[in-house]
Order: C-alpha cells, then sequence, then structure tokens
C-alpha cells in the first residue's frame, strides 16, 4: 500500500492513454505536449532493475516496488507513445527493454504470473490482459513487431484459462473466485486494442451479459466483486464503474464498426 498521493506508474498510464484519447479527437497539441511528459515520470523517477536481456520498471516512486511484471508493461506502454508522438529513441530502446524482461518471464504455456517476489506467484485474469495490451501497444506504437509471437502464445492462455463457455469470468487461473469487476472489462478493452474483437466477439458478448446479469446493481453501477457468498457490491468510480465504462464503450465501438462494415 502507498500513502495518499503517491505517483504510480498504473495510475499514470491510464492518465496517458485517456488524455491521448483526448487529443485525437480534439488536435489540441498543448494536451499531446504535456501528456507526454510523463515519460520523464517513467525515465526519472521510477527505478529499473536488471533481469535477463533487459529491465524492469518499478511500480512507484518508492524504492523495493520492481518486481511487478505489468507495472513494468505500463511503464513501457507510456515510453512507447513518447516514440510514436516525437521519435524519442532512447524512450523506443528503453520501452523495448521492458518488453523483452516481460517475455523473457512468460512461462512456455504463455501464462505470467504476477510478479517475482514468492508472495507474487500467483496468475489472474486482468494482469494477463494488462500484459497483452501493453506489448500489443508498444508494437503498434514502434512498429517492432519482435515480440508477436509471445503476444499469440499469452492471448492462448488468456482466453482458454480465464473465462468459462457461459462467459463468466475467473480471476485466478486455478480458481474462480472472487471475480474481480477487472476480469471482465479488461478482457474487451485488450482484445479491442489488439484487433482481436471480432474472431472472439461470441465470447466477448457472453461476459458481458454475464457481467450485466450478476455484477450490475438496478441503479446502473457495477460492483467491485462477485463472490460464491456475498458478494462486495460497493460501487468504485474508478475500480469499477471506470473500468466497466470503457470496456462498454469498446464493445459498442465494435459492435457498431461490424454492422455499418456489413
Amino acid at each position: 500500500m502507498f500513502e495518499k498521493y503517491t505517483p504510480t506508474v498504473v495510475a499514470t498510464c491510464f492518465s496517458v492513454e485517456a488524455l491521448i484519447e483526448s487529443y485525437k479527437i480534439t488536435n489540441d497539441e498543448t494536451v499531446l505536449k504535456e501528456t507526454l511528459t510523463a515519460a520523464n515520470f517513467v525515465t526519472q523517477d521510477l527505478s529499473r532493475t536488471p533481469q535477463g536481456d533487459g529491465i524492469i520498471f518499478s511500480y512507484s516512486v518508492k524504492d523495493g516496488n520492481n518486481t511487478v511484471i505489468n507495472a513494468s508493461l505500463l511503464g513501457a506502454k507510456i515510453l512507447s507513445y513518447s516514440f510514436k508522438y516525437t521519435n524519442n529513441k532512447a524512450h523506443g530502446a528503453l520501452a523495448k527493454q521492458a518488453v523483452r524482461a516481460a517475455c523473457d518471464l512468460q512461462e512456455v504455456d504463455g501464462s505470467w504470473i504476477y510478479g517475482l517476489l514468492p508472495v507474487q506467484s500467483w496468475k489472474d485474469s486482468f494482469h494477463t490482459g494488462f500484459n497483452l495490451e501493453a506489448i500489443a501497444t508498444y508494437q503498434q506504437n514502434t512498429g517492432d513487431v519482435t515480440f508477436q509471437e509471445y503476444i499469440k502464445q499469452g492471448t492462448v492462455y488468456y482466453l482458454e484459462h480465464f473465462f468459462e463457455a457461459n462467459g463468466m469470468p475467473k480471476y485466478y487461473h486455478d480458481k474462480t473466485y472472487p471475480i474481480d469487476i477487472h476480469c471482465p472489462a479488461q478482457v474487451i478493452v485488450t482484445l479491442s486494442k489488439m484487433n482481436e474483437f471480432q474472431p472472439n466477439e461470441r465470447l466477448l458478448s457472453k461476459v458481458l451479459h454475464w457481467t450485466i446479469d450478476h455484477m450490475q446493481h438496478k441503479k446502473g453501477y457495477f460492483y467491485y466483486q462477485y463472490r460464491q457468498g456475498i458478494s462486495s457490491k460497493i460501487s468504485y468510480m474508478r475500480w469499477s464503474n471506470a473500468f466497466m465504462f470503457n470496456a462498454t464503450a469498446h464493445y459498442l465501438l465494435e459492435i457498431n464498426t461490424t454492422s455499418h462494415g456489413s
């Protein structure tokens, strides 16, 4: 846990992506310029730990948080946006090092553990989605498709181990509960950003409908976690609702594109 107002690469990356989308709509160069200063946060404020042939970025400015694979990849994602819009080759090279380390840590079956500490050895759904989306975004932003096979293997594992046939999302690869709202939300966003929505539309439709049926309150907000006993029906703006609103937006965009295309 971090003290209030401690900057993390995770929250920073989410903000960067939202602002980049804003720039695409408004073409406001000031927005883009200020957004890309987040790359300085990654290069100047996060620590780097050698890992194989690459590096792992720390989770935050606090030392010792340098073991979380998805957090490091989100740092790489930020740097890849800097490369895309400014052609900063140093940022592109650093991003590749972080992606290389993460891919080296992928297991033979395509899975990832959460982190490198003994207490971080679990495998879960939405952090796997973070990893895949980040690597795919790196490739899209840089044109470097070196890691495509890792994405392919990871995607197969993701879809085969974290979702039931009826659309029910699982939290862990080896057990279901508690189902965090990130699990159904992230798969829609991940596959949409990876341009893999259409081949998996049937599954994603089931996931979304299962989530609406089991994790949405009649007032419209989404629950934090679904459990076998008493579910946690807390309405978190960022953790629950923002992720599901983002997911449903991606879903509707994909569906509308399909209907217009046909």
